[in-house]
């Protein structure tokens, strides 16, 4: 089984070739670029660099969402785009869930988090039984307090990831009553290693998507949707 994966759901660019359980390459950015200008010199870098011939792969994985509404759309159309020009599905893996599965192991709780703006954190939370991932929360937006409160509820030491981790960092310190720790920064941000090694699980329970029927999963309307939706309340 072979993969590429694309990443952009983030500040973070990410790019990576997965073969039969080994990441043959990846290259990751996280710097003061758009994915616009990163994204396609990265793969070209990618593939050069391992004679990787596009049609030997077997899927596109692709980080599905939620994120950032441009990171997304810049990286569906790139995952679709070679999709459709090589004639191979995708492979759509949850945001959230591709940057927990690199603490794979990891006792206790994690807790994914990326900034959603407005005292909000696109979040989730995981914990892995026999080297299995499962969902005790599936992503979704909330209010940080939210967040934090069912964690203290769930009274189980969890392990804080991702740039929400980050900007609500003082508010996590001062309102997490149980034991709890940040991912150190080689395991704290979108990784298209870790999202290939979860979307080899997924090919392999035939979790597939044509590239021409992928949509990414913004999990709530842009900006401009809302405002929209709040002058039409008006009128």
């Amino acid at each position: 089984m072979k993969l590429l994966g694309i990443e952009s759901s983030g500040l973070v660019a990410s790019v990576a070739v997965y073969e039969d359980g080994i990441i043959q390459g990846a290259f990751t950015t996280n710097f003061k670029k758009t994915h616009s200008q990163t994204l396609l010199p990265m793969l070209d870098v990618l593939k050069n660099t391992l004679n990787l011939d596009l049609d030997t792969v077997d899927a596109i994985a692709v980080a599905a969402g939620p994120g950032s509404f441009t990171g997304l759309r810049i990286g569906s159309a790139t995952a679709k785009g070679i999709g459709l020009a090589i004639d191979k599905p995708l492979i759509a893996v949850p945001t959230l869930e591709a940057m927990a599965y690199g603490l794979w192991g990891n006792d206790g709780l994690v807790c994914p988090m990326m900034d959603a703006r407005r005292n909000q954190v696109f979040t989730a939370i995981y914990k892995f039984e026999n080297g299995q991932m499962e969902v005790v929360r599936d992503q979704c937006p909330m209010d940080i307090n939210e967040i934090i409160e069912e964690l203290n509820s769930l009274d189980t030491p969890v392990t804080f990831l991702g740039d929400g981790a980050v900007v609500q960092h003082d508010t996590i310190e001062a309102k997490c009553q149980v034991d709890h720790l940040y991912a150190p920064a080689h395991l704290s941000n979108q990784s298209a290693a870790a999202l290939c090694a979860r979307a080899a699980i997924y090919y392999e329970q035939g979790k597939i998507v044509s590239a021409d029927d992928f949509r990414p999963d913004y999990l709530r309307l842009s900006q401009a949707e809302r405002e929209r939706a709040e002058r039409m309340k008006q009128e």
